[in-house]
């Protein structure tokens, strides 16, 4: 199985939700962060081979799974879209002050926890994440002037890498019609997901991972 879709957009813009609709749309299962720590003991390697800027074997990683979004997949989307040179590229967006209120709330909080709280794994997964974040975030991820900055660099790098015929701009106030309209499918007759919301995603976080 090859990857038909590639998410770009970073984590905090409704990539749980995208998550789900592609599942939906396309008959199979769609790599998150979810599945990431799912299979963390196998994947990590992959992964932090890709954070020192290794050539990585993705098919490897993306073994049975149709689709792939969120972070760390939007953090290596180079290298991951040039591997998968058919699949369409969904750069999903947010408005920077709201995506950085909800990262900064999330996300970001649990890059922050003590390393003592964690799992070894879960520590080699932090060095790794942390080892991506030093080039994604070279001002760092805590300031907001600096993040936002980042995250609008960042897509405007996806914008003019990604040629138009294959790059697909999305929100999720579009809902199904844009990403339907893309892959050449029928729109469902149901609402489009909306999962992960800030309050979904604390209530969901253990103390100690």
């Amino acid at each position: 199985m090859s990857l038909k879709v590639i998410g770009a957009g970073l984590g905090r813009t409704s990539t749980m939700s995208l998550k789900f609709a592609l599942e939906k749309l396309l008959g199979g299962p769609c790599y998150h962060m979810v599945e990431l720590f799912e299979h963390l003991e196998e994947h990590l390697p992959y992964w932090e081979g890709a954070a020192r800027n290794e050539a990585v074997e993705w098919n490897k990683v993306f073994d049975g799974f149709i689709a792939a979004v969120d972070e760390p997949v939007s953090t290596r989307w180079q290298s991951i879209t040039e591997y998968y040179p058919d699949a369409l590229v969904i750069l999903s967006v947010r408005d920077p002050d709201s995506w950085w209120k909800s990262a900064n709330e999330t996300i970001f909080q649990v890059k922050q926890r003590p390393r003592e709280s964690m799992s070894p794994a879960r520590q080699r997964w932090l060095d790794m994440i942390m080892t991506i974040y030093d080039t994604q975030y070279p001002d760092g991820f805590t300031d907001s002037r600096a993040a936002k900055a980042s995250f609008v660099a960042h897509n405007e790098r996806v914008r003019q890498a990604i040629p138009p015929e294959r790059l697909l701009i999305w929100d999720v106030s579009q809902g199904w019609e844009p990403i339907c309209e893309a892959l050449g499918l029928p729109v469902p007759d149901e609402p489009f997901p909306r999962s992960n919301s800030t309050a979904e995603f604390k209530a969901r976080q253990p103390k100690n991972i």
